[in-house]
């Protein structure tokens, strides 16, 4: 079979793949998300949830990801639908792609809106705006207006006390770095921004753990039930393992067809068992060690219990404010804070680009400033719509949850499949040991060929299960005909997605001559 050679781009470093994926994993839910699931679910007892995801799905499937991702990139392709069909050649294959690249560029719709906000609450925090009287209720009610909660359309005509600009410094900055490519852009963002954000939350650590009282607050964070029977008791509980299973499957960014992308651009030979293993620890430890220890510790420790669970928002945006305006050198604290996840947002966000211009690149044989363009307007009308329908943040809920956890489950749980089944634990193992310095345990490729799909399953079922027995209010099948809003969103991203998937058909069709021709794209 004839070769028709093709150079591709590559990550400068070992270390700059490895700090760019843990930044794409890396993000609010590290710090916000997860301290307030594990209050939720008494500390501790949460843990073994938690942890026992992490080593069964997880890491698994995050070794999975890595394993096709390199396979796909030695083969010439970029996007997940030519990573896909590199592995399975079949015409349904590349079409799975296209979900793979609506997930990241509908999440990073509503993400870069929340990277506004947490820019402009430094801003705030660091002018002393954000020294509010009047309680919670005042933080509540100044949340509300900058994000536009009780009016659709809030933020266009009166500006949202400059959220917009917030924003689009944001947007702005996302796709001049995506622009400049993988090497100047994505790695140079995560050699410098990455470092920060640690030394920045570990600054924000001394200070909280130096606070009164800490001991209280950590013990609310970590410690479980003592008692036997209280802590079989939490065990038991359904609806923390699944809960628990979502924040790893989130935090590690599987299933958002960015690890896959990002792993294409490895070189051949290159230790992606240890890579895979060292993003993933990265990730952990920002979220268990950082994460976990600063924001319910400090907000139990000066509101007590009551203060201390809540949910992402409102631990975020209405109590930390709050507990910042009463804590000693708080404004620099809250400063420092706000600031490190607006690194943490960034470097997710522009994880969130890469794919879509892969796809665009491969596919519709668009330039690098072509694709940027294309995809600049696609995000900046998804992002317009969510602004503009911010009334209880309805839109941003449904793009949420419609992409941002029922597709993430379509798109994991293909990969599963693809590598379990399709390209089989012999090829599968290989591939993920190829150059390692470490060798992954070959039960770990079974574990994803038979445990990961029941495990995934039984998630499905649940949810299912959890839908059908919803009261009509929560019930997420219902909201499609009863709310307007909820249906425009649900018919915004499916029109997303019908671009991307025909973008992939004709991708797809010239693959298809390529190789009836005889042709093979082989990177070196």
């Amino acid at each position: 079979m004839a070769e028709n050679a093709t150079l591709r781009e590559h990550w400068g470093t070992r270390l700059g793949v490895i700090l760019a994926v843990t930044g794409s994993a890396v993000g609010l839910g590290n710090f916000l998300r997860f301290p307030g699931l594990a209050a939720k679910y008494e500390g501790g007892a949460f843990m073994i949830p938690y942890f026992v995801a992490f080593f069964l799905l997880g890491l698994p499937l995050a070794w999975v990801e890595w394993a096709m991702g390199r396979y796909g990139g030695a083969r010439g392709f970029n996007s997940a639908a030519g990573i896909y069909r590199s592995i399975w050649n079949n015409r349904a294959a590349p079409y799975f792609g296209a979900l793979a690249v609506l997930v990241p560029v509908v999440i990073y719709m509503y993400y870069v809106l929340i990277e506004g906000w947490c820019l402009a609450y430094a801003w705030y925090t660091l002018t002393g705006r954000l020294s509010l009287s009047g309680g919670s209720d005042a933080y509540g009610r100044f949340f509300d207006h900058v994000v536009g909660f009780r009016e659709n359309g809030f933020l266009f005509r009166h500006g949202g006390d400059a959220t917009i600009v917030f924003i689009a410094i944001c947007f702005l900055l996302n796709f001049v770095l995506i622009y400049r490519g993988l090497v100047k852009g994505i790695e140079w963002l995560a050699k410098w921004a990455m470092p920060a954000l640690v030394l920045l939350a570990l600054i924000v650590l001394v200070r909280v753990l130096t606070l009164d009282n800490i001991n209280q607050g950590l013990g609310f964070m970590w410690n479980p039930r003592t008692e036997k029977a209280g802590l079989l008791a939490s065990l038991s509980n359904g609806q923390m393992w699944l809960e628990a299973a979502g924040q790893i499957f989130f935090s590690l960014s599987v299933g958002f067809g960015i690890i896959v992308n990002y792993a294409s651009y490895v070189r051949r030979d290159a230790d992606i068992a240890l890579s895979a293993l060292t993003s993933a620890a990265g990730n952990e430890f920002c979220e268990v060690a950082l994460g976990g220890m600063i924001t319910v510790p400090a907000a139990f420790v000066f509101l007590g219990a009551a203060g201390a669970v809540g949910s992402t928002f409102g631990l975020g945006f209405k109590t930390l404010p709050m507990v910042f305006d009463l804590m000693p050198l708080g404004r620099l604290v809250g400063t420092l804070f706000f600031f490190l996840l607006f690194l943490a947002a960034l470097t997710s966000s522009v994880s969130m680009l890469q794919p879509a211009i892969a796809l665009l690149e491969e596919g519709a044989g668009m330039g690098r400033r072509a694709s940027v363009a294309v995809l600049a307007f696609i995000v900046l009308c998804g992002s317009g719509f969510v602004m503009y329908f911010s009334k209880g943040l309805t839109a941003l809920d449904t793009f949420d949850f419609w992409v941002g956890t029922f597709c993430i489950y379509l798109v994991a749980t293909f990969q599963v499949l693809l590598f379990g089944w399709v390209m089989g634990p012999e090829k599968g193992y290989e591939e993920i040991n190829r150059g390692a310095e470490m060798r992954v345990p070959r039960a770990v490729v079974y574990l994803v060929r038979y445990v990961s799909p029941v495990f995934l399953l039984v998630v499905f079922l649940a949810f299912l299960w959890q839908q059908l027995g919803a009261p009509p209010q929560a019930n997420r099948f219902l909201a499609i005909v009863k709310d307007e809003v909820v249906l425009l969103s649900v018919v915004f991203i499916v029109m997303v997605g019908v671009f991307f998937a025909l973008i992939v058909a004709q991708a797809a069709r010239r693959w298809q001559r390529d190789q009836q021709r005889g042709f093979e794209v082989v990177r070196r």
